[in-house]
């Protein structure tokens, strides 16, 4: 049975800490650089200038929004280097080199920047369209989009970054287990594939992605190097048990539904913006930086709400796997390691579970299984 590490626990309170900080921070400059642009009138002045070279809308909304997130972006990479690359390895949590670290943030720049400007393009075609319905066909547009990326992610996006490869005889019996569990869930599978995870981490995880024809199970082989077979097939009998309950669509539409009520409550706040600031309109792209904020705030504010929901659904997973498998010690075991190998905090104080914590802490839930006859 494996135990808690008693000095890895202070090292991730310690490390939570530190990244609860960092949020704050990242959070306050966010709010400090959109303050800056709105009330100085730089928003207004940038797309004057910008207008003296096209007055396209479709050439302004993304040249705007590059200048203004790229200063963005160049002001706040002291602070995503130290949190994205420092901090982990001070914490012996990354493996990657610092050309590796790089060589992600292009591909990610070079996977989110066309499709963010895209999303925009559409978005400001909704202010400009639909009038004081914006909002709703801005919610219903989101809701499609996501509904493709959790379709196309396996096999368009993840392998960008990661290597899969379909587990062959050596685990021959892992893969048997797995799609045992599977088929007991009801659930047609694609195949199992191991990526590359530690290449980048010594983290350990597992997933169920995609959807229909796209999905399959994936295993970091960090997990398959240093976990037992109980414990892996607990694991993923948890991910199983999110498919069971149709948490995925479930999400989805729940998302949709906060993703509505946000952008109706934006809708709004600009009105007010644009007599506040002078904007020519809700469609100005100089009121950018206005919509901004106002979907940020509501997003900090409704993240405890969202992370409630999410616990509710992964305690029903957790329930799903322990009945589905009957191996109580064996999740207890699998998540006693994953805390000590993924530096999880296991008795976090309860303000920072409501307000951060997307899953039960890893002490709950190690302690439900133990308890399970």
């Amino acid at each position: 049975m494996t135990t808690l590490d008693p000095q890895k626990q202070i090292q991730a309170k310690q490390y939570a800490r530190i990244k609860r900080r960092l949020w704050l921070v990242d959070n306050l400059f966010g709010a400090i650089y959109i303050f800056a642009w709105l009330f100085t009138g730089w928003a207004v002045s940038l797309r004057a200038y910008l207008t003296t070279f096209t007055n396209n809308q479709w050439l302004l909304v993304p040249l705007y929004l590059l200048v203004f997130g790229g200063i963005y972006s160049i002001l706040n990479s002291p602070l995503m280097f130290y949190s994205g690359f420092v901090l982990p390895h001070r914490f012996d949590q990354s493996n990657q080199t610092l050309k590796d670290w790089i060589m992600d943030l292009m591909k990610g720049m070079a996977v989110g920047l066309p499709l963010g400007l895209i999303l925009l393009e559409l978005l400001y075609l909704a202010l400009g369209a639909f009038g004081d319905l914006w909002w709703l066909w801005a919610a219903g547009g989101l809701l499609v989009v996501n509904v493709l990326l959790v379709n196309l992610a396996p096999v368009l996006i993840l392998p960008l970054f990661n290597k899969f490869i379909p587990l062959g005889d050596e685990h021959k019996e892992l893969q048997e287990r797995l799609l045992k569990l599977a088929e007991k869930a009801n659930t047609k599978v694609r195949g199992v594939f191991k990526f590359d995870m530690s290449k980048r981490t010594k983290s350990a995880n597992a997933a169920l992605t995609g959807l229909g024809n796209t999905r399959r199970i994936i295993l970091g082989d960090t997990l398959i190097n240093e976990f037992t077979l109980d414990e892996i097939e607990t694991v993923l009998a948890h991910e199983l048990g999110h498919h069971v309950h149709r948490d995925i669509p479930f999400l989805i539409i729940f998302g949709s539904i906060t993703t509505a009520i946000g952008f109706y409550l934006a809708s709004l706040g600009m009105n007010w913006a644009v007599v506040y600031f002078g904007f020519a309109g809700v469609n100005d792209v100089a009121a950018f930086p206005a919509l901004a904020f106002i979907l940020s705030l509501y997003s900090t504010l409704t993240m405890p709400l969202e992370n409630a929901v999410s616990r509710w659904r992964e305690n029903m997973a957790d329930d799903y796997a322990l009945q589905s498998t009957g191996k109580g010690e064996a999740f207890a075991s699998g998540f006693t390691r994953l805390a000590n190998q993924n530096l999880g905090d296991v008795d976090p104080e309860k303000w920072v579970v409501f307000m951060f914590y997307s899953h039960p802490p890893l002490g709950e839930r190690i302690e439900k299984a133990r308890r399970y006859k």
